[in-house]
C-alpha cells in the first residue's frame, strides 16, 4: 500500500496524466456528443422510426468503424513505445502503415458493408418505415468511411507519440462540423435522416484533412527518416498485423455484444429500441470521457516499457486508476440525480422517454462497472499485449452469452442486466491477466519487439 502511496503521490506524474487525458477527455466528449446532437435534431421530428432509423443505421455504420478500432489502437502501442526509445524512423514507417492499413480496409468493408446490411436488417425485422429510412442513412455514411478510418490511424499515432492536441484539433473539426452541419441540414433545409448522414460525411472528411496537416509539426520532434527498404520488408509489418489482427477479433466480438443489444431491442418495438439508443448515448459519454484516461494510460505506459522504467508504470497505473474511479462515480451521481433531464434534452416523444426513464438506473450503474475495463484495455494497448487482450474479451463474451439467454424471459430488464454483466466480466478477465503478468514479471518482455531500420556495424582495427 505505501508503494501505491508514494506513486500516487508523485505530481509530475499527475502533470503528465492530465496533459494527455485533458484534450483527449474534451475530444473524446466530442464524439457522444454529435450522437446526442443527431438524437436531439432527429427525435424531436415526428416520428418515432425517424430516431429508430439514426439509431439503428448508426449502429450498423459504428459496427464497421469500430471493428477497424485496431488502426488507432495497434498504431498508439508501437507509436508509443518507439517514442520511448527516441526512434524518428519508426515513427515514420508506422504512421504510413497506419494510414496505408486504413485505406486497404475502407476499400474491403465498402465491398462487403451492403451484404451484410441486408442481413443485419433481416435478423432485426424492422417495420417497413424503419428500413427504408436505415438503409438510406446507412448507404450515405459509407462515403465517409476511408476518412473515419484515416482519421483513426492518425489519432492513435498521435497519442503515441505523446501528442494529445493534435487528436483534439482532429476530433473537435469533425464533431463541430458535424454538429453545425447537422443543424443546418435537417432544421435549416428539412432534410430529415438523409441530412444528418450528410452532415457525417462532410465531417469526416474535414476531420482528417486536419489531421494529416498536423503530422509535420508533431515529426519534428522525433528527428530521423523512413527506410524506404525497412518498410517494404514483411518482418517491419509483421508485429503491427498480428497485434492489428489480435485487436480486431477483440473489437468484432465487443460490437457483436452492441449489435445483439441493438437486435434484440428492435424486437421489442421501435419506442424500445429508440430509448436503449439514448441510453447507449449515455454510455458512449461516459466510455469517451473515461477514454480519455485510458488514452493516457496507452501512450504513457507504451513509453515506460519503451523505457524499461518499472516505477514510471507503476506510478502511470495509480494516478490514471485513482482518477478514473473519481470520474465514473460522477458519471454514476449525475446519470442517477439528473437522467430525466438528460434524457428530455434528446426527445420529446412521450413513449419513448416514459420507456427510457424505466431503465435509467442501468446506466447509473454502469460507470462504475465499466471504468476497470477502460483503464486495463490502455495498459494492454500501450504493451501491445493484443492476444492476452482479445482472450479476455472472448471469454467474456463466451460467458455473457448464455447469461443473456437465461435473463431474455425478462425483457429489456434482461437484456440491460446481462449487458452490465458483460462489462464486469471484461474487467474480472482482464485484471486476472494483468495479475498473472505481473507475477511473472512478463510485462516488460519484448515480445512485439520492433526490429531496427538500419545495422550499422562498427569496426576497429587490432
Amino acid at each position: 500500500m505505501s508503494r501505491l502511496m508514494t506513486a500516487w503521490q508523485h505530481a509530475p506524474t499527475h502533470r503528465r496524466v492530465w496533459a494527455l487525458a485533458a484534450p483527449m477527455i474534451l475530444s473524446n466528449l466530442s464524439v457522444p456528443l454529435v450522437a446526442l446532437v443527431d438524437s436531439a435534431v432527429i427525435g424531436h421530428l415526428p416520428h418515432a422510426h425517424q430516431l429508430a432509423s439514426v439509431a439503428v443505421g448508426g449502429s450498423l455504420y459504428t459496427l464497421l468503424v469500430w471493428v477497424m478500432g485496431f488502426l488507432r489502437m495497434g498504431t498508439t502501442g508501437f507509436a508509443a513505445q518507439a517514442a520511448g526509445r527516441d526512434d524518428g524512423g519508426s515513427l515514420r514507417r508506422i504512421l504510413l502503415q497506419g494510414l496505408l492499413l486504413a485505406l486497404g480496409f475502407a476499400l474491403l468493408l465498402s465491398v462487403v458493408a451492403l451484404p451484410l446490411k441486408g442481413v443485419a436488417l433481416q435478423l432485426m425485422q424492422p417495420s417497413a418505415e424503419l428500413d427504408d429510412l436505415t438503409q438510406h442513412y446507412f448507404h450515405t455514411r459509407l462515403f465517409g468511411l476511408p476518412a473515419a478510418l484515416a482519421s483513426m490511424a492518425l489519432i492513435g499515432w498521435f497519442l503515441g507519440a505523446q501528442d494529445a492536441r493534435a487528436p483534439l484539433a482532429i476530433l473537435l473539426t469533425t464533431n463541430l462540423t458535424n454538429v453545425a452541419l447537422d443543424l443546418y441540414f435537417v432544421i435549416g433545409l428539412e432534410w430529415g435522416v438523409a441530412g444528418a448522414a450528410r452532415a457525417s460525411v462532410i465531417a469526416e472528411w474535414s476531420g482528417v484533412l486536419v489531421g494529416l496537416a498536423l503530422t509535420r509539426g508533431a515529426l519534428r520532434r522525433y528527428p530521423g527518416r523512413l527506410d524506404r527498404a525497412a518498410f517494404s520488408r514483411w518482418l517491419n509489418w509483421r508485429p503491427l498485423l498480428a497485434v492489428n489482427r489480435d485487436i480486431f477479433l477483440r473489437s468484432l466480438a465487443l460490437q457483436l455484444v452492441f449489435f445483439l443489444i441493438t437486435v434484440q431491442g428492435t424486437r421489442l418495438g421501435d419506442a424500445t429500441v429508440a430509448a436503449n439508443a439514448l441510453l447507449l448515448n449515455g454510455l458512449m459519454l461516459t466510455a469517451h470521457a473515461l477514454d480519455g484516461l485510458a488514452h493516457a494510460v496507452e501512450a504513457l505506459s507504451g513509453h515506460a516499457i519503451g523505457a524499461r522504467s518499472h516505477t514510471e508504470l507503476r506510478r502511470v497505473l495509480t494516478v490514471s486508476g485513482g482518477w478514473s474511479l473519481l470520474a465514473s462515480l460522477t458519471f454514476g451521481l449525475f446519470f442517477l440525480l439528473g437522467g430525466d433531464l438528460f434524457i428530455g434534452l434528446q426527445t420529446d416523444i412521450p413513449a419513448v422517454r416514459d420507456t427510457a426513464l424505466t431503465y435509467l438506473p442501468y446506466l447509473a450503474a454502469l460507470p462504475l462497472v465499466a471504468v476497470w475495463s477502460y483503464l486495463l484495455d490502455g495498459l494492454f494497448i500501450g504493451a501491445t499485449r493484443a492476444r492476452e487482450m482479445r482472450n479476455a474479451m472472448l471469454l467474456a463474451v463466451a460467458i455473457s452469452l448464455p447469461l443473456g439467454w437465461l435473463l431474455r424471459g425478462l425483457g429489456n430488464h434482461g437484456l440491460w442486466l446481462a449487458f452490465l454483466g458483460f462489462m464486469l466480466l471484461r474487467g474480472v478477465c482482464l485484471g486476472s491477466i494483468a495479475r498473472r503478468l505481473q507475477q511473472q514479471g512478463q510485462w516488460f518482455d519484448p515480445i512485439h519487439a520492433q526490429p531496427a531500420e538500419t545495422t550499422i556495424v562498427v569496426t576497429k582495427g587490432p
